[in-house]
């Protein structure tokens, strides 16, 4: 678990890098347990066809470059791709639109995604100067982004601390089945937040931490997106 990551994090400074590509990202979350969508790395457009057909379509792809962090900025996501042929197009697109912002950027592939399902969820982490490492949950993407409507802990929680963050949230009946809606695996959140509190506690280098989309259902939760931040080597 911890060699792991700590490996992958050498990986990425040997590289150059304060930040993890997606895969890199979810490669660490997946080392601590955390449920993250199926995806595959590919370099060609054969080989994202192949990766497709292997998750099953749809899919999503995204493009993977130290030089795009943001990624949708550069028109580098696709999503429900349902064909081979949808998936050598985007792969395509992708490629030419970065090159017509960057020019001859750094391409390192593209990531290949199973289209997860359910309830949006975002789990971040932020360092505060007096507290140290601290953990937010939010229900619903428009909640968060409109809202605000989050809760925050500092690292490390336990179970008690988790469910307590749930039910603070405005939010919270999204998950709860509202209104005949599929609820959410409440376990599965529960087991996500301490599994990434841990993560934290063992990683002071991570300087910030964002896990958006998570999406959640009845059979439980998966991280679709994630994005980890390190602290500066000479800082």
């Amino acid at each position: 678990m911890r060699v792991e990551a700590a490996n992958l994090i050498k990986m990425v400074r040997d590289d150059g890098r304060n930040f993890m590509l997606e895969h890199e990202a979810k490669a660490v979350l997946k080392s601590y347990g955390i449920p993250v969508t199926q995806d595959i790395f590919c370099k060609t457009p054969d080989e994202a066809v192949r990766a497709a057909r292997k998750i099953g379509y749809p899919v999503a792809m995204k493009i993977v470059s130290p030089q795009i962090i943001h990624k949708t900025e550069f028109g580098g996501v696709r999503l429900n791709l349902a064909s081979d042929e949808n998936v050598k197009s985007a792969f395509d697109e992708m490629v030419s639109n970065a090159r017509k912002r960057l020019g001859n950027f750094d391409l390192r592939g593209v990531l290949v995604c199973e289209m997860a399902r359910g309830h949006e969820m975002i789990i971040g982490s932020m360092k505060d100067a007096q507290f140290g490492q601290m953990i937010m949950f939010g229900i619903g993407g428009i909640n968060v982004e409109v809202f605000k409507d989050v809760s925050y802990r500092i690292v490390p929680i336990e179970e008690i601390d988790a469910l307590e963050m749930i039910s603070e949230l405005k939010g919270k009946k999204l998950i709860e089945g509202y209104r005949g809606s599929e609820k959410v695996d409440i376990n599965g959140i529960v087991s996500t937040l301490i599994a990434v509190s841990r993560l934290l506690c063992d990683f002071d280098e991570i300087e910030e931490m964002d896990l958006n989309p998570i999406f959640g259902n009845a059979r439980g939760v998966k991280v679709a997106d994630a994005r980890i931040i390190l602290s500066k080597v000479n800082s």
